[in-house]
């Protein structure tokens, strides 16, 4: 069963080129027959205003969800019920999990994220980040 993580955000297009850095996304490539989005948007006759209502990430290799960004008005209030946990470290050595995730945590708030803190339990470490709209989210 294949599914769709959809953020609300004021500004999808800045998010998305966030989460797509930090995830190893890519933009959604425009339908066939269209070089850009802004050209479908054109043909459909979509105000230039309300090309930035959404954006799509994919998976460059087809293994995980799309990812999906839809402009809302209101904005972010409370804390996230559901956050994505980021697995920089995955298949890295013990000894060199923990300057992974502080490295790419590095790059993240280099990219506009902001740091929450440093977490350690059980013998594993995470760091706790926001993206540039505020949801939380984990770098392991």
């Amino acid at each position: 069963m294949r599914f769709q993580v959809t953020f609300d955000a004021s500004d999808p297009a800045r998010l998305a080129d966030f989460w797509a850095s930090a995830l190893g996304y890519i933009i959604q490539p425009p339908p066939p027959d269209f070089d850009s989005w802004d050209d479908w948007a054109t043909d459909m006759g979509i105000p230039e205003e309300n090309w930035n209502d959404a954006r799509a990430l994919v998976d460059p290799a087809g293994d995980g969800p799309r990812v999906f960004f839809q402009r809302v008005p209101e904005g972010k209030t409370a804390k996230n019920r559901v956050h994505l946990d980021v697995n920089v470290a995955e298949g890295a050595e013990p000894a060199e999990q923990r300057s992974v995730v502080e490295a790419s945590a590095e790059r993240l708030v280099g990219e506009g994220a902001t740091l929450v803190g440093p977490m350690e339990e059980h013998g594993s470490f995470w760091i706790v980040m926001r993206d540039p709209e505020g949801n939380e989210f984990c770098v392991q």
